[in-house]
């Protein structure tokens, strides 16, 4: 059977991290990937995000947003027993046409340098690197 892919619920929670968790290159933050700030991101950014499900079991997952002028993919992971399938770039373009319905022009992924199979993926669909650009970061709390 040939997975499908749904808009993602917070009832895919619990599945969708254990995707994530045991996926080499993706970097899981305890506040913005709890419960709590998946709920916040799906609420905010309602129909973006996408899972791929065979049967009952979830094979894939990605998580997409914007702010109103760029979109942002997060997240982006397939099961090794269900990759080379499509299902990695169908989710992609999923999010990105949902992106584009919405006026979002361009869309942006954080990538960890050390993630070699990530930036295949992603520059063999088209991404390019911005070497003009650096990422900042800074709390917007104190801990």
């Amino acid at each position: 059977m040939k997975p499908r892919i749904r808009n993602m619920k917070l009832a895919d929670y619990a599945p969708v991290v254990a995707l994530w968790r045991q996926t080499p290159g993706i970097g899981l933050d305890d506040h913005s990937d709890s419960r709590r700030g998946i709920a916040r991101y799906l609420r905010r950014n309602p129909r973006l995000s996408f899972v791929a499900c065979d049967g009952d079991c979830i094979v894939g997952a990605v998580l997409s947003g914007h702010d109103g002028r760029r979109g942002y993919l997060h997240h982006l992971a397939v099961l090794p027993s269900h990759r080379g399938m499509g299902l990695g770039q169908n989710l992609m373009m999923r999010c990105l046409n949902a992106l584009a319905r919405q006026g979002v022009p361009k869309c942006n992924i954080f990538l960890f340098d050390s993630n070699d199979s990530g930036r295949a993926f992603w520059e063999h669909n088209g991404w390019k690197q911005r070497p003009d650009l650096r990422l900042l970061q800074k709390m917007t709390r104190e801990t």
